[in-house]
């Protein structure tokens, strides 16, 4: 394991950048000056309370799908069992793991406490795993591009149990064969199977046809909005040009989710 602890390591002390709203919430609650923020993750910490240090730290090594895609691909189908995660954490934190955090003014250097080691290590999925069939899948060219995403995606929790993990495999089976995937399909269907949590194929069959008149409506209310043709009749009636590209967009994005249902469907049999 001493691979996945350098990794986990590497992974820590990555630079990351400290959003505005940390720096905004630092501000508020501490009375420090927005340049001194950095100074005072790197110094002031150590006078905090766990819970504040967390509270602090916690979005910023909250593990997300990108995180678990690294990971995925050093593990493969291979399950790591939580009684070692504790073990993780004490090497992380007997190294110890320095993080290098950016903010406006430069940057900082935060010794990673048990607490979010454990936050950042227990999140990352590392007892998932893939079983064959599908991991056998994977391997097709229709998903050369997202294959590292896919295996970060197969070792999600919503698949563990055996009527998911067919759905699973049914969705890669169908876009290989009918050569139905595009880049970035994986994350569309991993958000609606874990919003939607399917029992079983044909639950998620059976709703695909709701969601795809429910997109076709909104998409037609919104193109029957008349646009403005000039400039001038824009400014007269006092309308937003910013807000008609927002609204563009939305629309945009609502036919980029409709022809997705439309792949979805061919690819699940529907």
């Amino acid at each position: 394991m001493s691979q996945l602890i350098e990794t986990l390591a590497n992974e820590l002390e990555r630079p990351r950048d400290v959003p505005d709203r940390i720096i905004d919430n630092i501000w508020s609650i501490y009375e420090i000056d927005r340049d001194a923020v950095g100074e005072f993750l790197e110094t002031g910490m150590s006078d905090l309370e766990e819970h504040e240090y967390e509270l602090i730290l916690s979005p910023l090594f909250t593990p997300k799908l990108t995180d678990q895609v690294v990971f995925a691909e050093l593990l493969g189908g291979e399950s790591v069992p939580k009684s070692e995660w504790a073990g993780f954490v004490e090497q992380l934190e007997a190294r110890p793991t320095v993080a290098q955090l950016v903010t406006r003014d430069g940057d900082y250097s935060v010794t990673l406490l048990e607490v979010i080691l454990e936050r950042y290590v227990y999140r990352l999925r590392l007892d998932g795993s893939i079983p064959e069939p599908v991991w056998g899948l994977l391997d097709q060219d229709v998903l050369a591009e997202d294959r590292k995403l896919f295996k970060a995606i197969a070792r999600r929790a919503i698949w563990d149990t055996d009527a998911r993990r067919t759905v699973l495999a049914t969705y890669l089976s169908g876009v290989g064969l009918e050569d139905l995937y595009q880049v970035g399909d994986g994350i569309q269907f991993l958000e609606l199977a874990e919003g939607f949590k399917p029992k079983d194929t044909g639950h998620l069959v059976g709703r695909i046809p709701q969601l795809q008149k429910t997109l076709r409506e909104d998409i037609e209310a919104e193109d029957d909005t008349k646009p403005f043709f000039s400039e001038e009749i824009r400014a007269n009636h006092g309308f937003d040009k910013d807000q008609r590209h927002q609204d563009e967009g939305r629309i945009e994005e609502k036919k980029r989710e409709l022809a997705f249902l439309d792949r979805l469907h061919q690819a699940m049999g529907g």
